[in-house]
């Protein structure tokens, strides 16, 4: 099976435009470090990292420091896809980190966000 075109894009390609929604709706990119922060357990400076050293989204997953145990409570839809039922176990992450800015992008309260954890 073909790998998903996604899974090479890197994470340096997609954070502006996750910057770009958040910062649209009136949320500020440090809003939005501690929502992926929260899922991928990367810091401020890990995120640095990944986007200057231009990482594949499969790589920036791959290497993340603690994918929160709640990230499974993601649930809904993105990209027409139920996030619970993606089987893949990568695209799923992607989507969850997806989930999450839309979620931030749509002014819901952090703690609702970071599912009770923030």
């Amino acid at each position: 099976m073909a790998e998903h075109r996604i899974f090479t894009t890197a994470f340096a390609d997609i954070y502006p435009h996750y910057v770009t929604k958040v910062e649209r709706k009136g949320h500020s990119e440090e809003d939005l470090v501690t929502v992926i922060s929260w899922l991928t357990g990367y810091d401020a400076a890990g995120l640095t990292e990944a986007i200057e050293s231009k990482v594949a989204l499969e790589t920036f997953f791959e290497d993340a420091p603690a994918m929160n145990p709640n990230a499974a409570l993601i649930t809904g839809v993105i990209c027409g896809h139920r996030v619970e039922e993606i089987d893949d176990p990568l695209m799923q992450k992607i989507r969850y980190m997806d989930k999450l800015v839309d979620e931030l992008a749509r002014g819901k309260k952090m703690t609702s966000i970071l599912r009770g954890d923030g």
